[in-house]
């Protein structure tokens, strides 16, 4: 068989791709491929589906407000039942002495770019958020709006929902190879024995990015990271909690009647995991996280953890930034890949920049030029400083 374009890996960013092709005018035939369509192990389904404008990179703000403007026309565009579970609870940036130049800075680029972020001192935060403790921080960077978090599931339902007119086919394989001509992929080989010829084949593989890549002979500083997420239980609910991130990297977040928790784990022996390793890591919980929530929330050392769960996402080991657009030499091989936890906030401007590409020739919503490969093979990395 053959396609116009082939898109490797059907989750958010592979169906946002297709989707927007679509909706960018492209008539030809597109085929996304998935290993297995009810994501149980996906990137997309397994994070912790947050948006936030807390960004060092103008870039990266500008992709994920295009995400939060879909958030809010999201009935106008998939119809009067579009529903996410959008709250817009803000995030909390929590910054010592020595983390507040960055936070500054961080500040001053997410004003420019339009986001809605208060930076404030200790006693201010202290007073807004009076079940805070302010113990080692000097500032906070509080996003009173555009920033929150979501139903990472029913999104994705939203778009492969949408596809489902939209002539695509959706084909159920794992990718075992990929063939080149000189400069050009030709075509897709699949572990039930099909070949698919391709004009055009897209990297949306998420954590497994990288061997995709290598498949064509094409190097992609992408690799698999384990994340783990706790729930627990107190008795003190916070309405106003945002999701709030302690100078350790450290995270809270509510989810109704819950708590979710997570980033304690240690960048020293943080490596690609085994592909089936899902696995809780629970002294983490018990030894890094409860101390250091006990710490910044008082209310919090009297907590009961219920149940958790394990995560891979798809991180750029050369600087944590994604990589979009074509191989600069390999030129129908697109990139979509190695965002570093954000990727799910990021995915819909990521597949309408790409589909304006790919239909136009360039971009124009949002211009990903500095996410291009080009920095890949030369070595030079495009550091986003907010990596959560």
């Amino acid at each position: 068989m053959r396609y116009d374009i082939v898109i490797i890996g059907g989750a958010i960013v592979g169906s946002s791709v297709a989707y927007y092709l679509r909706e960018e005018g492209f008539t030809g035939s597109i085929a996304l491929i998935e290993r297995d369509p009810q994501f149980p192990h996906a990137a997309t389904t397994l994070s912790l589906a947050s948006i936030r404008q807390q960004f060092s990179i103008p870039e990266n703000i500008r992709l994920s407000q295009f995400t939060l403007k879909l958030f809010r026309r999201l009935e106008e565009i998939f119809g009067a039942d579009a529903d996410i579970g959008f709250r817009e609870g803000g995030y909390l940036i929590l910054a010592g002495e020595a983390g507040l130049p960055i936070l500054k800075s961080n500040h001053q680029t997410q004003v420019a770019e339009g986001a809605d972020i208060l930076l404030e001192d200790a006693g201010q935060l202290a007073r807004r958020f009076p079940w805070l403790s302010v113990e080692g921080i000097t500032a906070g960077a509080f996003g009173r709006s555009g920033e929150g978090w979501f139903d990472a599931h029913a999104l994705l339902t939203l778009f492969r929902k949408a596809l489902r007119d939209k002539k695509i086919d959706f084909i159920t394989a794992s990718v075992t190879g990929i063939a080149r001509d000189g400069n050009r992929v030709t075509s897709v080989s699949l572990d039930n024995g099909e070949t698919l010829e391709a004009g055009i084949v897209v990297n949306a593989a998420g954590p497994n990015a990288g061997k995709v890549a290598g498949f064509a002979g094409l190097a992609l500083p992408v690799e698999p990271r384990k994340r783990n997420v706790f729930v627990f239980e107190a008795r003190e609910k916070y309405a106003d909690m945002p999701l709030l991130v302690d100078p350790s990297g450290i995270y809270v977040r509510p989810e109704g009647s819950v708590y979710l928790t997570g980033g304690a784990e240690p960048e020293e022996g943080d490596v690609a995991p085994d592909p089936k390793d899902f696995d809780v890591n629970w002294p983490l919980f018990e030894e890094v996280i409860w101390p250091t929530l006990a710490t910044r929330i008082p209310a919090f050392e009297a907590i009961k953890p219920t149940r958790a769960w394990v995560g891979h996402y798809d991180y750029n080991t050369l600087d944590q930034n994604a990589v979009i657009g074509p191989h600069p030499e390999v030129e129908n091989f697109l990139f979509a890949n190695g965002f570093s936890g954000h990727g799910l906030q990021q995915a819909p401007a990521v597949g309408k920049s790409l589909a304006e590409l790919i239909v136009h020739g360039g971009y124009r919503t949002v211009d990903c030029r500095a996410f291009g490969y080009e920095r890949v093979a030369e070595g030079r990395a495009f550091r986003e400083l907010n990596v959560i």
